[in-house]
């Protein structure tokens, strides 16, 4: 699930930049946290 809105939250993101109609900072914020919800999913299913 948090892979999903990741997701969707990187195709937002990408959508804003070609558009050139953003939000601000706030989209890049959402991007970030979206790519370290990322890779914790990937450290973390690397140790089990």
């Amino acid at each position: 699930m948090l892979e999903t809105i990741a997701i969707i939250l990187i195709i937002l993101w990408v959508l804003g930049l070609v558009s050139s109609h953003t939000m601000g900072g706030l989209i890049h914020i959402l991007l970030v946290i979206a790519i370290v919800v990322i890779l914790l999913r990937l450290i973390q299913g690397r140790r089990l």
